[in-house]
């Protein structure tokens, strides 16, 4: 009864026949404060809507609010209750105040409403801004970089697979397999047991010395309001794959312009406050830059991360990309780089991609580095299971 006293309200007080107390009251009081007026509850600047959720539009409250949420629930629900207040209450404007970014908890949907707010940030906000972004992003970094260089470093070893290798660098295993049809019988010396041995008529190394530049990646980064959470990613991910010496990277993010950003992958901060989130999508003219960039078309990989909702030409998009895969280059497209689920996308276009032979899924950031490496050895993308894509 307590559990369904706190989950319906304070109305279900006399239908549940439990009264709160203590912390589970104060508790109750935060949780009516954001979900009590039905969605509806008190706007800035005056509007409201139903019963009045309590959550007053300023910073004080507001901050007082974040400090009660923080002491009732673990850092999970904080975020969740975070992103509703933000989205129920519209207190996005109250971000741009310094005490108010102090009192929240970091995530990457946190970073997406700030680099949204990002032109109408005062100065006076601007520093306390980066250094939440910052925090996001080296949490990140420190979650996903060791299994992707971990992860593509092999495959890059793979890729650059010799047939006539040092001795130091043959895959033994491999070789023995490619040769188990040339095994033979040997007697055995002096009437002993007879022996067998596989002659190696092909051995099979990893070009492992060179630290050559081996494959150029290209990352296409649609940066529309509602990939947010992508763009955080990606740019976490570009700039682990901009240290990587046998990868040269560059990324790219687009909305009806094109911005290249490759000269600020060293610091993925840099890249965040580069973007732009928000207005239309010219996929079309991205993809027209990037083709421009493309010197090495079999030893390239280009990732587009969109929602593939194109405000440009489609024709002329789908015929980049079929010009690009006929020169050789390995072309994904993920409809988004993130946690959050199916994203929505124009399902005409993924299902013209998917005729070309470049198939548009939405992929976790723990699934990233296996697809960036499938591409790297140009075989088969490990694509989720249908049944979780949209």
């Amino acid at each position: 009864m307590r559990r369904w006293r706190m989950v319906l309200g304070a109305d279900s007080a006399e239908s549940t026949g439990h009264t709160l107390t203590g912390q589970d009251a104060a508790m109750d009081g935060a949780l009516n404060a954001l979900y009590g007026g039905g969605g509806g509850g008190k706007k800035p600047g005056g509007r409201s809507g139903g019963r009045s959720a309590g959550l007053g539009a300023s910073a004080p409250s507001v901050a007082r609010w974040l400090g009660d949420i923080r002491t009732y629930f673990p850092s999970s629900v904080v975020q969740v209750m975070q992103r509703d207040a933000i989205d129920r209450l519209g207190l996005s404007a109250l971000l741009l105040e310094p005490e108010m970014l102090e009192a929240v908890e970091a995530d990457v949907h946190l970073v997406g409403t700030l680099l949204s707010l990002n032109k109408a940030m005062p100065e006076t906000t601007k520093e306390t801004a980066r250094a939440v972004v910052r925090k996001v992003v080296d949490d990140l970094e420190k979650r996903l970089e060791n299994r992707t260089r971990a992860t593509l470093t092999g495959a890059l070893d793979r890729s650059a697979r010799i047939s006539r290798p040092r001795h130091r660098d043959i895959d033994w295993d491999r070789t023995i397999r490619a040769n188990l049809k040339n095994y033979l019988t040997v007697p055995g010396a002096d009437g002993g047991p007879d022996t067998g041995t596989v002659v190696p008529e092909r051995l099979i190394g990893y070009g492992r010395a060179s630290q050559s530049v081996k494959k150029d990646v290209i990352l296409c980064i649609d940066q529309s309001g509602s990939m947010a959470a992508s763009v955080v990613y990606a740019s976490v991910f570009g700039a682990v794959l901009a240290s990587m010496r046998t990868l040269a990277t560059r990324l790219v993010v687009f909305d009806t312009a094109v911005v290249d950003l490759t000269d600020q992958l060293d610091d993925p901060v840099d890249v965040l406050f580069g973007t732009q989130l928000g207005g239309g999508t010219d996929i079309n003219r991205a993809l027209a830059y990037c083709q421009s960039k493309i010197t090495r078309p079999a030893d390239t990989v280009v990732v587009l991360i969109s929602d593939l909702y194109e405000g440009g030409i489609r024709d002329e998009m789908l015929k980049r990309v079929a010009a690009m895969k006929a020169a050789g280059v390995q072309f994904v497209t993920l409809l988004a780089l993130s946690d959050e689920g199916a994203p929505a996308y124009d399902r005409e276009h993924a299902a013209a991609l998917g005729a070309l032979g470049a198939p548009a899924f939405a992929c976790t950031p723990d699934l990233f580095p296996d697809i960036m490496a499938a591409a790297i050895e140009k075989r088969p993308l490990p694509i989720p299971d249908k049944e979780t894509q949209p």
